[in-house]
């Protein structure tokens, strides 16, 4: 049961620098800010982390650390629901990584070559927000705006029972949050609140020389707020200073309690928009750990490429 939770530990380490990404580590600015109706966008997203992983001082691991390259293909689109500016993301993301670490003396290396798991967004603006058509959002100046998202990632990505270090998590992942957004001239300050859900994984680390049964994981609700004070140079070219922090998470196998799981850290950023055309524009950003309780310890680097136009008119 001992190297049972300790490659438990090793597993749920990998996954806050890997599947992580895609949860309450994440920092994206002006996530709230809204577009005309039939808006539509496909951005190609390049990311490389670099880092270490933070254990519980009771476990014997040292030196782990992974690099990761991460290209993540989204697609956005905005619609009118009930007179209120709405849009709907999808997000399919592929990494390949190698991931190393000595565990009681012995190096341990692995490499992955996989999807992660897709990612679905759901966002309609409740205060301030209205659907408006290319004509009337020319015109409009925001203020103060509220929304509400529903995040969603099913059980995809790359996933083997038997394997140590995954990029999926077979198992599905929920996040309701609630946004602020709010312009005063060139300066724009957003902030959201939520907190991701987590089903049961039914088949972790299982069917292997080490665990020839099967086992469960569960994981309880990761809480996160992120906050982000950007500033227009001119319009879509703009900068933003970003952070987030998120806790909870601890995770049990078989109904046990896994010490030293539970999370308390954040990060910090710089995020950067420039366009290339009326149609494509680029966006910089880099972000780190300013505190790692537990897990990944790690530094972002991305690119981004995007393509936008609008559909059909009202």
């Amino acid at each position: 049961m001992w190297k049972l939770t300790l490659c438990s530990l090793v597993l749920l380490s990998a996954g806050c620098l890997g599947t992580g990404v895609c949860l309450a580590q994440s920092l994206a600015p002006r996530a709230y800010v809204i577009t005309p109706v039939h808006s539509n966008a496909i951005t190609v997203t390049y990311s490389f982390y670099d880092g270490g992983f933070q254990f519980d001082a009771a476990i014997p691991i040292t030196g782990a650390t992974a690099k990761i390259n991460i290209t993540d293909f989204t697609y956005y689109h905005s619609f009118n629901l009930l007179g209120r500016s709405a849009n709907f993301t999808a997000s399919l993301p592929y990494a390949v990584g190698n991931f190393q670490g000595s565990i009681v003396g012995n190096e341990k290396t692995a490499y992955r070559s996989g999807l992660l798991p897709a990612t679905f967004r759901f966002s309609v603006n409740l205060i301030g927000g209205p659907a408006m058509d290319v004509q009337e959002f020319a015109k409009w100046q925001q203020k103060t705006i509220v929304g509400f998202s529903f995040t969603f990632e099913p059980p995809t990505g790359q996933y083997n029972p038997t394997r140590l270090i995954n990029y999926g998590l077979n198992r599905w992942a929920f996040k309701p949050e609630l946004g602020f957004s709010r312009r005063w001239g060139h300066w724009l300050f957003d902030a959201y609140a939520g907190a991701w859900f987590f089903t049961t994984n039914p088949e972790y680390f299982s069917h292997n020389a080490i665990s020839p049964g099967t086992n469960t994981q569960e994981e309880s609700p990761t809480g996160s707020f992120e906050a982000h004070l950007s500033y227009d140079v001119k319009p879509r070219f703009w900068v933003s200073l970003d952070g987030n922090f998120w806790f909870g998470g601890e995770t049990s196998v078989n109904g046990v309690p896994t010490p030293g799981t539970a999370q308390r850290s954040s990060r910090v950023g710089v995020t950067g928009s420039v366009p290339l055309t009326n149609h494509q524009s680029l966006k910089f950003s880099y972000s780190d750990g300013a505190y790692v309780q537990y897990g990944g310890n790690y530094q972002r680097v991305a690119l981004a490429w995007q393509y936008s136009w609008f559909g059909r008119p009202n």
